[in-house]
């Protein structure tokens, strides 16, 4: 661990009261150790003077030279300019706010030393406010090292923030055992690399022939070694939430091929390959005595909630209870109709619990899933509420995991509590995960994936279209409904307020109702009853509506197999791993399917770049790799993850590589010194490392 001195509170630095450290608590600097991870996000170079005939426009530099003039010149902004002589040639430095004082600074004949990035201006190149000091008399040597350049917060200035991190080396300098290195020195000869301290202190303080560009691309060693331990601090912390479920017991489910056998004989598909393969991997999961953990992914309409169906079968052929959790009412209501249909043939009564069912009706839910009447239980987060309690949950199944997080998974176990076992648990997403981010972000999970359609899923036609063509697509609606098939039209704004995006929805459900008036239109939107909703998509469903104006809610879930044409309003506001959800609630059925992605020009390019990947390609893992690399790890992954967004150095799309090395060397450390993992998680996660224990 580290010594008494880098663990002290940074307020045991000199200067630091509670007002600076309110101000370093906003950048997660609460230990003195701390801010030796705290690292620079560039670099300046001050360890050469630069003569002023050298300078070019946009180049940052440290300049000697003379006063030769000042004066306070009016203009459209009133400013000080003092003109600045080395030798070979002059410089101004511009001054917008300055003081009396400070004039008085720049008489005739001074020398100074600036730095600061010289611009092209009215008198020629010119230092805008740049950083400057007296020269009295004598060479001052120049900086030995690169100037780094912090993350900071409004209140903390840089000189400042490269104080206290002084202090925190000197510290260090005084006990070096203070700061060890948590990779024992076997595994560092095995896994090559760099010294701790050695990494910390050169991307502190480079020296000048440091490789600036590796450095600011992140791909110098000493960051690489530093991205590493971080990945592998994370990596370690979710394997302890795995070890802390699978020490305790998991009903052991040896069997549920008769009720499966039964279930499959009722079904109007056969299953395919993809799904035996997994199917199996589940089962084998199921009959041991220890928790499963597994990840089940599958592209839109592989078939997730069958093989959710059928390992509930196992479990409750084991006599215990199944329950599955999805994150919204409509996909929940979705998912409780899908097994009601399909399970009360074989004599399985399934519940439905959300926050929304409220009085007599909730209770009579609660106790029948308590006294174990019900076997099956479908609804929201308010199935894992400390009120619902089970009589013996043998298998809790979470869809769409990512909008959840890892404290749920833990808070599994409370629920197994009355017949003193823990939950297996079946993760299921139709979110593709890039393989990277899953080998990170769930690395307390075995990953299954579904990889194969069923046969007769056509492909999707997408094409972009700008919204100045809109009465095109009005006239396509109406084609192709009164040619018997079903449209969606999905409303999004950049807002978050969901109430304004009802109001969208309801402004564009009754300009379509005007332009197509011989169409039955639906709405569905988050701020609707759930039983209103209910009965809007049974209607559409039932083939009652053509048409359905909604709002993202639709995203999964919802299953129309003659539903052919999907209309994506403002596309460019959406990450293409919701995209290629909302897409995938067309082509179910055997009728050639389209998607228009109707954008507000005129498109960035980064725009333009991301409505070209959904044209080109229908692979949901392709279009995640794409998605991760454009809008990062925390988005894809949705802001209430594992906290993987927040992470310090590393990066999971430019250190994917990494990630080969962290498994097995988390797996090394694990097995060679368990107690090296604490240090590194306080390390790296700091007070976040609870969030990973929390029941």
């Amino acid at each position: 661990m580290t010594g008494p001195g880098l663990e002290q509170p940074v307020t045991a630095l000199a200067g630091v009261g509670d007002a600076l450290a309110a101000r370093l608590a906003r950048l997660r600097l609460e230990r003195v150790v701390d801010l030796l991870f705290h690292l620079p996000l560039r670099y300046q170079d001050r360890t050469r003077i630069t003569p002023i005939a050298t300078l070019r426009a946009g180049q940052e530099a440290v300049v000697d030279g003379e006063v030769c003039a000042a004066e306070v010149v009016k203009g459209r902004r009133r400013s000080l300019l003092v003109r600045l002589k080395d030798g070979s040639g002059i410089l101004s430095l511009r001054f917008f706010h300055f003081s009396p004082a400070q004039q008085q600074q720049f008489a005739r004949g001074v020398h100074l030393r600036c730095f600061g990035e010289a611009r092209a201006g009215a008198t020629g190149l010119e230092l805008y406010h740049p950083e400057y000091r007296l020269l009295r008399q004598g060479d001052v040597p120049v900086d030995e090292h690169l100037t780094p350049i912090y993350p900071a917060t409004e209140g903390l200035a840089q000189p400042r923030l490269r104080g206290l991190i002084s202090q925190a080396f000197k510290i260090l300098d005084e006990v070096p055992q203070s700061l060890p290195d948590a990779i024992p020195e076997g595994l560092h000869e095995r896994f090559r690399l760099p010294e701790l301290q050695a990494c910390l202190r050169y991307l502190h303080e480079p020296p000048p022939e440091a490789d600036l560009e590796h450095l600011a691309s992140g791909t110098h060693p000493t960051q690489r070694r530093l991205a590493l331990e971080e990945l592998l601090a994370h990596q370690l912390s979710l394997r302890q939430v795995r070890l802390r479920i699978q020490t305790d017991g998991a009903p052991s489910l040896p069997s549920g091929r008769g009720l499966q056998a039964r279930f499959v004989t009722q079904l109007p598909f056969a299953l395919t390959g993809a799904q035996r393969r997994v199917l199996d991997e589940i089962a084998r999961d199921l009959e041991t005595a220890t928790p499963m953990l597994r990840l089940v992914q599958g592209d839109v309409g592989s078939g997730k909630t069958v093989v959710a169906a059928m390992a509930a079968l196992q479990a409750i052929a084991g006599d215990c209870q199944a329950a599955l959790m999805a994150p919204t009412e409509i996909l929940a209501e979705q998912h409780f109709r899908n097994f009601r249909d399909w399970l009360a043939p074989l004599g399985i009564e399934v519940a439905w619990l959300s926050g929304k069912l409220k009085g007599k009706a909730r209770l009579d839910t609660k106790a029948a899933i308590a006294d174990g009447r019900v076997q099956m239980a479908v609804g929201t987060h308010a199935l894992f509420q400390d009120d619902v309690h089970f009589q013996r949950l043998g298998l809790a199944i979470i869809d769409e995991q990512h909008r959840f997080g890892v404290h749920q998974r833990l808070a599994l176990r409370q629920k197994g509590e009355a017949g003193g076992l823990t939950p297996h648990q079946l993760i299921m997403t139709a979110t593709p995960i890039p393989r990277t981010l899953a080998m990170s972000a769930y690395a307390d999970l075995d990953l299954s994936v579904i990889d194969e359609l069923p046969p007769g899923r056509t492909p999707v036609q997408t094409v972009a279209v700008a919204d100045e063509r809109r009465p095109e697509v009005v006239t396509r609606i109406r084609r192709a409904c009164t040619e018997g098939r079903q449209a969606y039209w999905v409303c999004t704004l950049i807002e978050e307020s969901e109430a304004l995006q009802c109001q969208a929805a309801e402004a564009t459900r009754d300009a379509l109702t005007e332009a197509l008036p011989e169409l039955a239109i639906g709405l569905v939107h988050g701020r609707m009853k759930a039983a209103e909703k209910a009965a809007v998509m049974d209607a559409f469903k039932a083939g009652e509506l053509d048409l359905l104006v909604a709002t993202t809610v639709i995203e999964v879930g919802v299953d129309v197999p003659n539903a052919s044409l999907m209309i994506i309003e403002n596309p460019e506001r959406l990450g293409l791993s919701q995209l290629h959800q909302l897409r995938g609630r067309v082509g179910r059925g055997g009728t050639e399917s389209f998607c228009v992605l109707l954008y507000h020009p005129p498109l960035s390019a980064h725009s333009r770049e991301r409505l070209g990947v959904m044209r080109e390609t229908s692979d949901g893992f392709r279009i995640a790799e794409k998605d991760l690399e454009l809008r990062g790890p925390g988005e894809v992954l949705g802001t209430r993850q594992t906290g993987l967004a927040q992470m310090k150095i590393a990066d999971l799309e430019r250190d994917k590589d990494l990630l080969e090395r962290v498994s097995p060397l988390a797996r090394a450390l694990l097995e060679e010194a368990p107690d090296a993992s604490e240090t590194l998680i306080r390390r790296w996660l700091g007070e976040e490392a609870g969030r990973y224990g929390q029941v």
